[in-house]
């Protein structure tokens, strides 16, 4: 067999399921369109050599993925692009499990050279003002869309998690969600009084007019059909947001998570009561923030201290 760069002409199947993959990878981590750049390049990549080696993803063993990397550094390819790479393929076969492609997950064991974490780019409190306040709460579907930026800041919901969720999950009174969150793990999430009140709002004014007949129906935010509302519609409509507020860098609804969180521990919260409010499992997830938090510190005593 020729051992040619796999990286070019991939079946279509496989061009669309990577396509797929990288659409969630962006609206629930966030990535910046240089990761989604790499990401597609280095998959294309390992999917390219899996379907030359007659192997698929849900097929392929953890030998198999040894291969692969023996392959590359007989290519002569960087430990620092490696390094990525397996980044990659970790969420690309976590993601395909999550999906019930693949039952398992040939690089569970595999362990290799950790490359430091990239600081999220947070809005500032500002901004996230600036974006709440701009949906227009007098029209039915703006008020959707205001009751649900108002309840992704204030709950850190993953986006996944706002557009799932259902009626039974709210608890208006008491101002808590019950969220079911990743690995079916529950968690108990205050909503504050302002997302509180919008989201009460619109499940009066709002959801029964949209639902009409439909209104028995579990979900809390629908789509114009009256179904569940896909995380890349939800994307759209922040991205419409956005710019009528006058943001101009790029932002994902992975974005307000990252807001929720570092404007918490800017503001004094204790790191594992963010862990368990952004339902984390590992602490070391959660303080990415702390960095991001100190940093922020930093860059306004450098701009307003008289001797900095």
């Amino acid at each position: 067999m020729s051992e040619q760069n796999p990286r070019h002409d991939l079946p279509l199947c496989l061009q669309e399921q990577l396509e797929a993959f990288l659409t969630y990878f962006w609206l629930e981590r966030g990535g910046s369109d240089l990761t989604l750049d790499a990401y597609r390049y280095d998959l294309s990549q390992y999917l390219g050599w899996l379907h030359q080696h007659h192997l698929t993803s849900a097929s392929v063993s953890s030998s198999d993925v040894a291969d692969f990397f023996a392959w590359r550094l007989a290519q002569g390819y960087a430990s620092r692009s490696s390094a990525r790479l397996l980044s990659a393929m970790r969420q690309w076969h976590l993601w395909l499990m999550d999906q019930g492609i693949a039952s398992q997950n040939p690089l569970q064991l595999m362990k290799g050279p950790q490359p430091g974490r990239h600081l999220p780019d947070v809005l500032t409190e500002s901004e996230v003002a600036s974006l709440l306040a701009t949906p227009d709460p007098t029209i039915p579907l703006e008020l959707r869309d205001k009751a649900m930026l108002e309840l992704l800041y204030a709950c850190g919901l993953r986006v996944t998690e706002l557009v799932g969720l259902e009626m039974d999950r709210i608890g208006l009174q008491q101002g808590v969600l019950r969220i079911l969150g990743k690995g079916a793990r529950e968690r108990l999430v205050p909503m504050g009084e302002h997302a509180q009140y919008w989201l009460d709002q619109w499940l009066r004014l709002g959801r029964p007019a949209m639902l009409a007949a439909e209104v028995s129906q579990p979900v809390v935010f629908p789509s114009q059909r009256g179904r569940f509302m896909t995380r890349q519609t939800f994307w759209h409509r922040l991205k419409h947001y956005a710019q009528r507020a006058g943001i101009e860098r790029p932002l994902s609804p992975h974005g307000l998570r990252h807001a929720f969180a570092t404007h918490l521990l800017n503001h004094g919260a204790d790191l594992r009561v963010v862990q368990m409010l952004l339902g984390h499992q590992d602490l070391t997830t959660t303080q990415i923030y702390t960095q991001v938090a100190q940093a922020r510190l930093e860059a306004l005593y450098q701009a307003h201290h008289p001797r900095a």
